[in-house]
């Protein structure tokens, strides 16, 4: 009886050592995450300013991996085709810069100052008259530093 009482006990023991091993351990094979600056694109459909249920979900998503910096600045800055008028796509290039921004604020981004600038399609041509592909965002540029 003495025997399987102390077996018992060297188990219970020896389990817990194992427990603390492991949290000993994952403290230092994890390393504390840093705060890196991010920039990230949010695409939108031809000629609207308005999200996309992904562009919602990559927004929170960064808002809220983001919450655990400090935030120096937010940068975004709205893009448009070269197709269409040049001054038409201005306004939709700052249609979406301030869609993206309120998107950021609503997703519980912590307090910062915001950039927001709007390019329409000013560089989607290049200067041997190709045209860059793509340019229907708006790309979040996140100035991080550990808190």
């Amino acid at each position: 009886m003495k025997t399987a009482i102390v077996i018992c006990l060297a188990a219970v023991t020896g389990l817990s050592a194992c427990t603390t091993m492991k949290s000993a351990r994952d403290r230092v094979v994890r390393a504390p995450a840093t705060c890196q600056d991010v920039t990230i694109p949010i695409y939108f459909e031809p000629d609207v300013a308005q999200l996309t249920p992904e562009g919602r979900r990559v927004i929170t998503s960064q808002a809220n991996q983001a919450k655990r910096c400090k935030i120096q600045n937010v940068r975004v800055v709205g893009l448009a085709d070269a197709a269409g008028d040049p001054a038409a796509n201005l306004e939709l290039s700052k249609a979406r810069a301030a869609a993206v921004t309120d998107a950021l604020m609503r997703a519980g981004l912590p307090p910062a100052e915001f950039d927001l600038t709007a390019v329409g399609q000013a560089g989607s041509v290049t200067p041997d008259g190709k045209i860059q592909p793509v340019r229907r965002r708006a790309d979040i540029t996140l100035k991080l530093s550990n808190p």
